[in-house]
């Protein structure tokens, strides 16, 4: 059984450049790669767009992974190299399939004022890592529980599932939790979980999680407690997965498992290659791939657990 809680806390970067949105990163790091499959958790907002400019990502890569787009607050235009133009809005998933190679951008719409809200990432397993490109869109419905709403984007919990595929078991929902309120979910033993308190003030099975820190709990748990300790709705992403299991190599955009993965996904995109493809109706140019560094890209793991 799992006993303990450990607590991620985020890093601030910049989003598509040194003068782009500052989000605030709580995987991956040196503590932990991945929960379950989820290998990049990006929490951003509420951000003034008339100060910051909001989000404006120009087209970029990906492969061996999925996107998940998942707002609070504002609306984001998508367009990708499979030709869709949609719009992410506040309790819609956006979930986009990279596998071989595919490229998009995003860019927060004129009529958006405040923009909130989580990117995250999952990797695919090295069977699937090759797959054909890939666009999902869905709007869960909320679950109502004794002190919590509940809206599930991926896998199962509270009696509702998601028809997302995914390619591992994943767990994906936003929980809005009551002044005070305390749940208990039943979740599945074998995957592990994270939480991510986007606003609050929470405790997981006892142990404090303040704004923007990420609590982990282990595979062995069947029930996970959330308390909010004030006297404000607290909201939460609680994310879940079986243990990986492979090792990987993350450089920018990309998820392979060897350094020349990497290499030749960057020469690649560098060459606008077919595989990739291009992104229309941006007005702007593409993001050059930045220099590889000079070492061996090693693959990331978690820490072994005593």
């Amino acid at each position: 059984m799992s006993d303990t809680v450990e607590v991620l806390t985020a890093r601030d970067v910049p989003l598509g450049g040194p003068r782009a949105m500052p989000v605030r990163r709580t995987l991956p790091q040196r503590a932990r790669t991945l929960i379950g499959a989820w290998c990049f958790v990006d929490h951003y907002g509420p951000d003034d767009v008339a100060r910051t400019g909001g989000m404006d990502v120009a087209p970029h890569p990906h492969t061996g992974l999925q996107t998940v787009s998942w707002l609070f607050t504002g609306e984001i235009e998508h367009r990708d190299s499979m030709g869709n133009h949609a719009m992410v809005r506040p309790g819609e998933l956006n979930l986009m399939t990279g596998g071989h190679g595919i490229a998009h951008s995003e860019v927060s719409t004129p009529d958006t004022t405040v923009l909130h809200g989580v990117q995250l990432w999952v990797a695919l397993p090295d069977r699937d890592r090759h797959t054909a490109r890939d666009f999902q869109h869905y709007a869960p419905g909320p679950v109502h529980l004794d002190g919590a709403e509940v809206r599930v984007f991926l896998g199962t919990l509270a009696g509702a599932t998601s028809p997302v595929r995914t390619f591992t078991p994943l767990l994906g929902a936003e929980l809005l939790l009551a002044p005070r309120a305390t749940v208990t979910l039943d979740v599945d033993g074998g995957f592990e979980h994270g939480v991510l308190v986007d606003q609050g003030a929470v405790t997981l099975s006892g142990t404090p999680l303040a704004r923007a820190e990420l609590g982990y709990v282990a595979p062995g748990d069947t029930t996970l407690t959330l308390t909010n300790e004030t006297d404000a709705q607290a909201r939460l992403i609680l994310l879940g997965g079986p243990p990986f299991g492979e090792e990987i190599v993350m450089w920018w955009n990309f998820i392979g498992r060897t350094h020349q993965d990497i290499a030749e996904a960057r020469q690649e995109w560098q060459d606008a290659s077919a595989r990739f493809g291009a992104v229309e109706g941006y007005p702007g140019d593409r993001l050059p791939a930045p220099a590889l560094p000079h070492a061996t890209i090693t693959p990331r793991k978690n820490p072994t657990r005593h």
